[in-house]
């Protein structure tokens, strides 16, 4: 997966769809930082994430998507856009 360059576009998207934390750390986890651009951008903001990701790295993304971040709406939007019909199961928080 490549990285999401800091500029100023991605300063501004990390501070509206990860707010609780700088943008330097909201972009260090690109797998993370995906998964929230996924549930909560619009899309403009998709553009820019674009930008800088491939089809393969936004499956690469949900194929490593946290758990509890994407909502179940967004998961079947994404994995249906990205061609994989049925979407496989949502990622599950493991509990040992």
């Amino acid at each position: 997966m490549k990285n999401i360059p800091l500029t100023p576009d991605t300063e501004a998207l990390a501070r509206r769809l990860v707010w609780f934390e700088e943008p330097t750390e909201a972009l260090s986890d690109t797998f993370r930082f995906v998964a929230y651009a996924l549930a909560r951008a619009t899309h403009e903001d998709m553009k820019v994430v674009r930008a800088y990701l491939t089809d393969d790295d936004i499956r690469d993304a949900l194929d490593h998507a946290p758990a509890g971040i994407i909502d179940p709406r967004s998961w079947a939007y994404w994995n249906v856009k990205m061609g994989r019909y049925p979407a496989p199961p949502m990622p599950t928080r493991k509990f040992e």
